[in-house]
């Protein structure tokens, strides 16, 4: 069967794996609200995002930014939210996240996936506003080739159950898994996920991520290599 559609998780696939960029924006949060805890509450805030991302393996069960600030704000005894949603409405999200940056190769990738007519989309497991990814997707360019763009954030399930999937796949049109290609960074979020529901997955190698029992159907270093084997397939 041809291939339809191909969707690409965000962090570390498309954008540049970066392990601090969301500290950043605790750091600032964090001396907002409360200069002299500014250590304690940035570590708090790091624990939570942590251990919201520790339960994927678990449930699969999406968190939103609204539910982490709420679990910090109880283990601190201190209300976190409007110092946090106040800084990102005050600053300037290129000044909270100095780091997220897009491979190199992303946008001229993307322009020649959809001038070959596929349907393109991105599925990224995140308790960020819609709104945060959305900025530098547009800022690099990026938005404009993605048909589609959805975020576990606004869902009940993050990747990789299979209704994640399924949700891009709907808003891709409702196309058929087996004419889809997923590429992501993860063995167990993204290739698994996806071949469990009939994807063709393909890992993007060489990212500090947990290992998982599976076999991809391919391995690329770059995405530029994503380009001859959609081509073959």
């Amino acid at each position: 069967m041809a291939i339809e559609a191909v969707v690409f998780d965000w962090g570390g696939t498309l954008s540049v794996f970066a392990d601090v960029e969301m500290e950043d924006m605790w750091r600032l949060a964090a001396r907002h609200l409360a200069p002299e805890r500014q250590e304690e509450v940035c570590a708090a805030l790091v624990a939570v995002e942590a251990a919201s991302f520790a339960r994927i393996p678990v449930d699969q069960v999406s968190g939103t930014l609204a539910s982490l600030l709420a679990t910090a704000s109880a283990e601190l005894e201190l209300d976190v939210t409007d110092a946090v949603l106040e800084e990102a409405a005050t600053h300037h999200l290129d000044s909270w996240t100095p780091h997220v940056q897009h491979e190199p190769d992303a946008g001229p990738v993307l322009a020649e996936l959809r001038d070959r007519g596929l349907r393109l989309g991105l599925l990224s497991n995140t308790h960020w506003p819609r709104a945060f990814h959305e900025h530098f997707l547009e800022r690099d360019g990026l938005a404009e080739h993605l048909h589609v763009r959805c975020y576990t954030s606004e869902m009940a399930r993050t990747k990789p159950h299979p209704d994640a999937f399924r949700t891009v796949l709907d808003q891709l049109g409702g196309v058929d898994p087996s004419r889809v290609v997923f590429v992501g960074d993860r063995p167990y979020d993204d290739v698994h996920g996806a071949m469990s529901l009939g994807m063709r997955g393909v890992l993007m190698a060489g990212r500090p991520v947990p290992p998982y029992p599976v076999e991809p159907e391919a391995v690329i270093d770059r995405l530029t290599e994503l380009l001859p084997l959609v081509e073959k397939w």
